[in-house]
């Protein structure tokens, strides 16, 4: 059958399962107590339905089902999987502290290891090909498993904001697939992905009737690890170390932000606060969905030079790296990691545009 029809039916058997199980995981959730109460930190005002995962999980499960993948270490990352989502599932009901909610993500990361599935080559910038030693390759996957995890569970604060990042990643991942080097199984893990994040944001985008719950943003943050690790760290290209980043640069960064952030204001690095990157546009002024649009906005840009990134000359990839740097820049003003909260950056920005605004005016008047 054609590749593409493949693609095609795989995503509308996800996206169908993902929307329809919806409905009875609802009502599971208010009658397991599994809600989403209204809190000074959070933004919703409403009690919410929660452990929307289970959908997302469904959804996935229907598509591989369809889709069959061949591939190596496909048992293990399905064994990881069953445990993240448990985990999650167990912290959507129970609250869970964090130390067992970490031993389930170090167990899943556990499996992937002893399986063989490790990051073992990257290629870096300027050093070429680098081959990782074992006691080095298995400390990189570990930490990489459990960053990307947890750093898809940081930016899920706001209706369908986890959801969209992650597809608009799944879909700049699928395009490298396809286009730099024929990696049809990722492709296939990518699709099953984003057809249940499509029928899940249809209930999850603002305003939500259902959240994912940690029961999907680390089942999200799991696949996301797995699939970089699978798609984009096995491409022998100049910047394979340098690609996964980009491609998840706003989950990496915000996470990495908030860990500067808190290590500078002498905080625990656990203890949540709203100075995400969410959470300070809508301190600028813009409404919830805007919000949410701004960052889509964001990730699919990062997205775009990401596949740029992979395809052009070393010249070409230097200038998109001026870029990426420029806008890395920005969101760690936003954040308040650099200067001691000072923005320097979008203070000129700001100012450029308050000096143009003038213009205007004058020349309305005159």
């Amino acid at each position: 059958m054609n590749i593409y029809l493949d693609i095609t039916i795989a995503i509308l058997i996800s996206m169908a399962v993902s929307y329809v199980l919806v409905f009875p995981v609802m009502k599971l959730a208010v009658k397991w107590k599994m809600m989403d109460y209204p809190e000074l930190r959070k933004i919703h005002t409403e009690i919410t339905p929660r452990m929307g995962g289970l959908a997302i999980f469904g959804g996935v499960v229907a598509g591989m089902i369809y889709m069959r993948p061949d591939m190596p270490y496909f048992t293990a990352i399905c064994i990881g999987a069953f445990i993240i989502v448990l985990t999650g599932l167990l912290d959507d009901r129970y609250q869970i502290r964090p130390i067992f909610k970490l031993a389930g993500q170090v167990s899943a990361a556990a499996i992937l290891i002893f399986s063989g599935l490790k990051i073992d080559i990257v290629s870096i910038p300027f050093l070429g090909m680098v081959s990782l030693n074992d006691p080095i390759s298995i400390a990189f996957t570990f930490f990489w498993i459990i960053g990307i995890t947890n750093a898809i569970n940081l930016i899920d604060g706001l209706d369908g904001l986890a959801t969209g990042v992650s597809t608009i990643s799944l879909i700049s991942i699928s395009v490298m697939a396809l286009a730099i080097e024929p990696q049809i199984t990722i492709v296939y893990l990518c699709v099953v992905l984003i057809g249940s994040n499509i029928g899940f944001l249809f209930h999850n985008f603002y305003p939500a009737k259902i959240y994912m719950g940690d029961t999907g943003s680390l089942f999200l943050g799991y696949s996301m690890a797995v699939i970089s690790m699978v798609g984009l760290f096995k491409n022998v290209t100049l910047f394979s170390f340098v690609i996964p980043i980009i491609v998840l640069a706003i989950p990496v960064f915000d996470t990495l932000f908030s860990i500067l952030r808190r290590l500078i204001n002498k905080q625990k690095i656990m203890m949540p606060d709203n100075k995400h990157i969410h959470y300070q546009i809508l301190a600028a002024g813009f409404s919830h969905r805007s919000t949410v649009l701004i960052i889509y906005a964001f990730s699919a840009l990062f997205g775009l030079l990401a596949i740029l990134f992979s395809l052009t000359s070393f010249g070409i990839s230097l200038i998109i790296t001026f870029v990426i740097l420029l806008l890395l820049h920005l969101f760690a003003e936003m954040t308040g990691v650099v200067y001691r909260g000072k923005r320097p950056l979008i203070d000129m920005i700001s100012k450029n545009e308050k000096k143009n605004k003038e213009k205007d005016k004058e020349r309305d008047e005159a």
